[in-house]
């Protein structure tokens, strides 16, 4: 076998290419505001289902793009999605990312309230970062929190809600849907089981690559 490419910047830019392809092909071609998104996800998991299951508020991807712009942190609910996020992207915009899973005053409050962490780290994120983006990809509990923070007053800059699984994951990701739609707070939601850590970073890097200008990876730095 010989590589088609080398390069970092080649290969993504294929990459891309291919699934731009074959998304026309499907008839599936997203609208221009939630195509990188829709695009680094399938990028990130070569799974064209994404491409009927994300779904997006009105304007979320541009409420997400301009509250990255204004420095909003990203509050995730497991540190693998926080390790998968683009560093120099948030850098570059003066953001930042943060997990409160591994914090020991959350595991004590779960422990006291009886609750998950994630749900105590949702609780900790809308006390500290009442505006922020909140980035689930794993725990339903932790949408479910936020829902019920949402009616309770919450306004998080944007919700990525993309746990995977098979308990609680379809459930909460339509209640958190609708509770956004419900009080306008900009959302985006992988519907069904599908979803996962990796995804919720995907989402992430997408918005961070359109609000820093970085979509092409030469913008990155990379050859």
């Amino acid at each position: 076998m010989t590589p088609q490419h080398h390069l970092p910047a080649d290969i993504e830019r294929t990459s891309l290419s291919i699934i731009t392809a074959e998304l026309a092909e499907l008839g599936l071609t997203p609208p221009p505001e939630t195509a990188p998104v829709v695009k680094r996800v399938i990028h990130t998991t070569a799974d064209f289902d994404y491409a009927k299951n994300l779904r997006f508020t009105p304007g979320a991807v541009a409420a997400g793009v301009a509250a990255l712009r204004a420095g909003t942190p990203i509050v995730t609910d497991t540190n693998m999605a926080l390790a998968g996020i683009t560093k120099p992207g948030l850098k570059k915009l003066g953001g930042s990312a943060l997990c409160y899973m591994a914090d020991p005053e959350v595991a004590a409050a779960a422990k006291a309230a009886g609750t998950t962490r994630a749900v105590a780290s949702m609780h900790r994120a809308a006390a500290e970062h009442p505006g922020a983006i909140l980035a689930v990809g794993n725990a339903p509990t932790a949408l479910l929190t936020i829902a019920e923070l949402i009616e309770a007053g919450l306004r998080p800059a944007l919700v990525i809600g993309v746990p995977v699984g098979f308990v609680n994951v379809v459930e909460s990701k339509e209640r958190l849907f609708a509770v956004c739609e419900t009080y306008g707070v900009p959302a985006i939601a992988a519907m069904g089981r599908k979803g996962g850590s990796n995804v919720a970073a995907a989402i992430c890097n997408a918005l961070v690559y359109s609000a820093a200008e970085m979509l092409d990876p030469t913008a990155r730095g990379w050859k």
